[in-house]
């Protein structure tokens, strides 16, 4: 038998529920606990027992192989980020490939980011550190993302699409090909994106406009 790695998740959202699916399918890891800063040590949530907050990181560091962030909001699981590397600089930020996934061979995947069920890579597409595409999203060819960056359930991005830094495209939106979007801009669900949207922006609709613009502390939620 395969001696799985062990490996840490931070966070026990709804996005951690899924991603601990996610590994648990791909069969690479073992989950050897949570982190959190909120929840009681010792309760167990999705099967796995909580350990304490990051700090403990730094004594567990050397009996674990990495561990992945399972924070959905991108400025929160940034911050979460920042905290573990200040923390223990050598921690190895795993990441995570739903086996029911398509990813084209030659994708670049960032470490700590998580690619769920049903998403689809294209050939030579680059996908950043600490993203999450979502459920049954679409990445088509020659794409590249940033860092922290949301591509929501049923979104599509076309052909040689650029997402800054910390963008989100959120639920069911639509990119059509060549399109730039800045970094920290969040794309709202169900719009259609036909130009290029600066950064540090709202925008939605059918074509896609700015409605406002945000700063980056906001919640990708808000």
């Amino acid at each position: 038998m395969i001696k799985l790695k062990k490996i840490i998740i931070i966070g026990t959202g709804g996005h951690a529920s899924v991603l601990i699916d996610a590994i648990e399918k791909e069969k690479k890891y073992s989950i050897c606990g949570i982190l959190d800063p909120v929840r009681p040590v010792n309760t167990i949530i999705y099967g796995y027992r909580v350990l304490g907050t990051e700090s403990v990181l730094s004594q567990m560091n050397k009996h674990i192989y990495g561990g992945i962030v399972a924070i959905e909001d991108n400025g929160s699981r940034k911050k979460m980020v920042q905290a573990i590397r200040t923390l223990v600089p050598n921690f190895l930020f795993i990441s995570s490939i739903h086996p029911a996934s398509c990813i084209s061979s030659d994708v670049k995947v960032g470490d700590g980011t998580v690619i769920m069920a049903g998403a689809v890579i294209n050939r030579n597409a680059i996908i950043g550190e600490h993203c999450i595409i979502n459920t049954k999203s679409s990445v088509d060819h020659d794409c590249i993302l940033g860092d922290y960056v949301s591509v929501a359930p049923g979104a599509t991005l076309g052909r040689n699409v650029q997402i800054g830094n910390s963008a989100v495209i959120a639920l069911g939106a639509n990119v059509i090909h060549s399109i730039r979007i800045g970094e920290h801009t969040v794309i709202g669900a169900g719009s259609t994106v036909l130009q290029n949207i600066e950064p540090y922006c709202v925008a939605y609709g059918t074509p896609a406009r700015t409605i406002r613009s945000r700063k980056q502390e906001d919640s990708c939620f808000s």
